[in-house]
């Protein structure tokens, strides 16, 4: 269970995240929308600890993040977009430094790679080196060290950026696979990835939840369209 309860956030004397308040259970799959500057990836940063409320708080597993810190961001599997890699490693390497810092070692560790290696269907660049790489497969390599411990939440910022249609389907059903026993969260422009599998959206717009449904109820009265609803509540593109 995620939780957060009237978070606000100000930087530079504005204000970026205005009372957010929303929690997020096992199996929901979460599009996280909004015009540029609406708050997206600030919320995720802050969910993720990289950021602190002023006021408000955040809960993981019924546990508040600012006093639970290490145990909070162990539950969480965090994508950010334009993830740094290092070009030197190969994939193998970058995993098995990844899960180090996850105290994952020996057995647990050639296991763990093994699942996400699978998860992320990227065994046949396991051994090439990441600069080597072409961008879809860049994104899978880092993705599967998002998912390299297990994280029951998992957060991603645009993770379909730059992929081609079959690497986008491919990253989709991923997903959808994934979500069925987890919460997944990822901020996105492209509203045909919320469409084919979220089963939930929340919208922000200057920083304040302005809807959070189902897919369905997001769409009941805009001739069905997402983009519809979107502009309708926004006044603007995403």
């Amino acid at each position: 269970m995620l939780e957060l309860i009237s978070v606000n956030i100000s930087l530079l004397g504005r204000k970026i995240i205005d009372d957010l308040s929303f929690n997020a259970k096992d199996g929901d799959i979460i599009g996280l929308v909004g015009v540029n500057g609406a708050g997206k990836t600030t919320c995720i940063r802050t969910i993720c600890g990289i950021l602190e409320p002023q006021s408000g708080e955040i809960k993981i597993a019924g546990q508040n993040l600012k006093d639970n810190r290490t145990f909070a961001q162990k539950q969480i599997g965090l994508l950010l977009e334009g993830a740094p890699l290092w070009g030197d490693m190969n994939a193998k390497e970058y995993l098995e430094f990844l899960g180090n810092m996850h105290a994952l070692f020996g057995n647990d560790l050639k296991k763990a790679i093994i699942k996400a290696v699978e998860i992320t269907k990227i065994q046949n660049i396991f051994h090439q080196k990441i600069d080597t790489l072409s961008k879809g497969f860049k994104r899978r390599v880092a993705f599967a060290g998002a998912i390299l411990h297990d994280p029951k939440i998992l957060i991603l910022d645009e993770p379909t950026d730059g992929l081609d249609p079959e690497q986008r389907a491919q990253a989709l059903d991923i997903l959808a696979k994934m979500g069925k026993d987890r919460i997944i969260i990822f901020s996105t422009h492209i509203l045909g990835d919320i469409g084919d599998i979220c089963n939930r959206i929340i919208v922000i717009n200057n920083g304040k939840k302005i809807a959070d449904e189902t897919i369905d109820e997001f769409k009941k009265n805009t001739s069905g369209k997402l983009e519809n609803a979107f502009f309708k509540l926004t006044g603007g593109g995403v």
